[in-house]
């Protein structure tokens, strides 16, 4: 007798070998249709596997993350087969899937054009609506090389001899086409149903530049139309928002060739910089921070100390003077913990909080940089939190309670929180890892938020609690991290005297809010669609006069509100003023103030909103303390 355990703690039993099908099917038709996938003790299956012991088991379908997942797999294989039915000389070599989607490469004559990308999609709804059963079978692996050579698919003979011999591989067939997959797969073409081809581009065999340049062929693929529409809107969307665009429409950055991945500034791109860095700093002030300053660039010998130079070197920017090594830092963590070395502390010191705005650079590959999103020269906003065992609790809570106010200032309401777990390369002990994993849980649960974990993904140092913020179109952006650390504190030797005169060594926490200030800049750009809030707008004003007669007033209108703390901008041209209102609503700024007489001869200013609404006259007096309540 075989005893099934369903998520709601019901048992099924069966007197023989059953397949998650015959599960799906005995608990009911609908479910039946509806099973994509069956999840036993946890492991993804396809709905043909065979269970033959005692198990957990959930029907998977397309409500859940996991049905999504198998449903976009299974599209890039349709892909594919669409592919080679259109195109036999085409190669195939690897597709999997991607945020939101998926992709496949091809190697073939020429690259696809927007009419085959049509004809693809077109046949793919076509072998989808034949409803053709997608079968798994085993070969060994010289024999799964024999047969992909056999049919002229050489790329995926060279994947296949890269795994070792002993390996048993699944393959996946539906109508004449196989491709080598772990799987699982829906149990047929009809499954898919809603999907759209994005685009096409170029992408090296293996990622290397020196293979043949292959097609890519980007996809989407969801569960329901709505969801695909909504997708597409979101696209739609972020195009509008695209932070480069908007930079370069309101004049706050650019970058350049001859200095791949940093940017050069613009005054009112500094002004925005500039408005959330001191506003970071007050909050960091009365959180009981210090802030320090680093050296940019620092001898190899610290960088082995730390374990940087072995497990981070790829990443850092080398240089050499009067025969040393040194690198320009990837990280702060070093030169904080130097300033804690420094001088003698005591348990009563602690916790210490040290922040920096610290400038950092990492050798990122060229093809990955992306506007402010990614790049190889940042600001972090910085900080390392030295602290006792019995400290560190209280030290994430109050972390926790400040990124969080930060986060609803700045716009964000919608925040998850992420625990990323020891990574295949790390250093310390795994002693160490359990006592740092365990610590922060304990953290987490003494914030009171739920969380999920994420398996391999920390720091080579430590685990990490992550902040991922949801911007105004339901993007996710990970920003702020705290990570609990004993490896540092190890290898660079931090130590304080404790109550009982002995030395012991700090907790070590690393800690940001806001993450890379570039790149957290380029998602406030893109999540208020360059229409900033009063308080972080780099122009917050403007003032134009009707006619030359008005000048001298506009003039004083302007001296008054910078008087009061407001970034304003004077118009004083000899232009119309609908001509003013048209240029000045392109830039986004949040008000107008327009004076003609009757304002002059008033004391007053007609105050417009950036949405266009007319907010009458008033005195700049009554202006002044209307703004201040949106100020922070």
């Amino acid at each position: 007798m075989i005893s099934i355990t369903l998520p709601d703690g019901s048992k099924r039993q069966f007197d023989a070998p059953v397949s998650v099908a015959g599960v799906a099917g005995s608990i009911g038709a609908g479910l039946a249709r509806a099973a994509l996938a069956g999840k036993v003790d946890g492991k993804l299956v396809d709905t043909s596997f065979v269970i033959d012991h005692d198990v957990n088991l959930a029907i998977v379908t397309d409500k859940d993350a996991d049905g999504l997942e198998v449903i976009r797999h299974s599209t890039a294989h349709l892909l594919a087969y669409a592919v080679k039915s259109l195109f036999p000389e085409a190669q195939v070599t690897i597709g999997p899937v991607i945020e939101d989607g998926f992709y496949y490469d091809f190697s073939y004559s020429r690259p696809f054009t927007p009419e085959d990308l049509a004809a693809i999609e077109k046949k793919m709804a076509e072998l989808a609506r034949q409803d053709i059963p997608v079968e798994r079978y085993e070969l060994s692996r010289d024999d799964a090389v024999a047969y992909f050579k056999g049919i002229g698919e050489k790329y995926k003979a060279e994947i296949i001899e890269s795994i070792p011999a002993d390996q048993t591989l699944s393959l996946y067939r539906e109508g004449d086409f196989t491709d080598l997959c772990r799987g699982p797969h829906v149990p047929s073409t009809g499954k898919l149903k809603v999907f759209k081809l994005m685009k096409v581009a170029g992408a090296y065999w293996r990622g290397d530049s020196k293979n043949e340049m292959l097609t890519r062929v980007y996809g989407t693929a969801w569960a329901k139309k709505e969801d695909l529409e909504a997708y597409l809107h979101r696209l739609e969307e972020a195009e509008k928002r695209d932070h480069r665009k908007i930079g370069k429409a309101l004049d706050l950055f650019h970058m350049q060739e001859e200095a791949p991945g940093m940017v050069f500034w613009h005054p009112k791109g500094w002004q925005l910089w500039q408005s959330v860095e001191q506003y970071m700093r007050r909050r960091l002030i009365k959180a009981g921070y210090q802030e320090v300053r680093t050296p940019q660039v620092m001898d190899r010998v610290l960088w082995e100390r730390s374990g940087h130079w072995e497990n981070y070197q790829e990443n850092m920017f080398i240089t050499e003077s009067e025969k040393r090594t040194y690198a320009v830092k990837p990280m702060n963590c070093p030169g904080h913990v130097q300033i804690f070395n420094s001088d003698l502390r005591s348990y009563r010191d602690l916790p210490l909080r040290l922040a920096e705005f610290g400038a950092c650079h990492r050798n990122e590959p060229s093809g990955s940089l992306h506007g402010l999103m990614r790049v190889r020269g940042f600001t972090q906003d910085d900080a390392h939190i030295f602290c006792t065992e019995g400290q560190y609790i209280e030290e994430a809570k109050s972390f926790h309670a400040l990124a969080m106010s930060v986060y609803e200032d700045m716009g964000f309401n919608d925040v998850s929180i992420k625990l990323a777990l020891r990574p295949e390369k790390r250093a310390g002990s795994e002693e160490g890892w359990d006592k740092a994993e365990q610590g922060m849980r304990e953290a987490l649960r003494a914030c009171g938020v739920e969380w999920e974990e994420l398996p391999g993904e920390g720091a080579f140092y430590g685990p990490k609690i992550e902040y991922h913020i949801k911007d105004a179109i339901g993007r996710s952006w990970q920003c702020g991290t705290l990570q609990l650390d004993f490896v540092l504190p190890e290898r660079l030797g931090p130590e304080y005297v404790a109550e009982d005169n002995s030395r012991q060594k700090p907790i070590m926490l690393h800690r940001a809010i806001v993450g890379s200030m570039e790149r957290f800049l380029g998602i406030l750009i893109e999540n208020f669609a360059g229409s900033f809030p009063l308080w972080l707008a780099p122009t917050q004003l403007v003032v134009m006069n009707i006619s030359e007669h008005q000048a001298d007033y506009a003039a004083e209108v302007v001296q008054k509100l910078t008087q009061a703390g407001f970034r304003v901008q004077a118009d004083l041209r000899n232009e119309k003023i609908t001509y003013k209102i048209r240029e000045h609503s392109l830039q986004r700024l949040p008000y107008q103030l327009i004076v003609g007489d009757k304002e002059k001869a008033g004391g007053l200013v007609a105050v417009r909103s950036r949405s266009g609404e007319d907010l009458g006259q008033m005195t700049v007096d009554a202006l002044v303390e209307r703004l201040k309540t949106e100020l922070l």
